[in-house]
């Protein structure tokens, strides 16, 4: 069990957590936001939401090289306040459970999340971005360039 509270909502279920096994993650970073605890963050981001900042170790600064021509990022962070003993959630305001699965909640087996920002700047090992949901501190996972789906052909690309 993590540090969180132990109540579950009526409706819940929780399951006994198997042994962790080792993903061999690294954290690249910490997220900055101005929400300093769960209940404080929006459900989801806006792309013209507060100013949030990704502070990559510096190590990681050569691996931005070209990181401005991407207009949108995919920002993957690890949801580390996060429960992950839940099968089913109570969500509030939906009238029966759901499995985190079928759910965009932190709470989940491997609380990873993902969030589609705006880039604004660059500044050396650090992203200015707009459109985060997450806990000031959040693990940083990974970055991506975001590119909007290419738009399927009526006949499904069949000539």
């Amino acid at each position: 069990m993590s540090d969180h509270d132990d109540a579950i909502r009526p409706g819940e279920q929780r399951i006994a957590m198997p042994e962790p096994a080792d993903a061999a993650l690294v954290f690249i970073g910490r997220v900055e936001t101005p929400w300093a605890t769960r209940a404080d963050c929006p459900r989801q981001g806006d792309r013209d939401g507060p100013l949030c900042r990704l502070v990559l170790d510096p190590v990681w600064g050569e691996a931005l090289t070209g990181i401005e021509a991407h207009p949108h990022l995919q920002i993957l962070y690890w949801m580390h306040q996060a429960r992950r003993d839940l099968v089913l959630l109570a969500p509030s305001g939906r009238a029966n459970p759901a499995g985190p699965f079928a759910l965009r909640a932190p709470t989940r087996p491997n609380p990873i999340a993902s969030s589609i920002a705006r880039l604004v700047e660059r500044q050396g090992a650090t992203l200015l971005v707009r459109g985060l949901d997450c806990v000031n501190g959040t693990p940083l996972l990974d970055i991506k360039p975001h590119r909007d789906p290419v738009p399927s052909s009526p006949n499904g690309g069949q000539p």
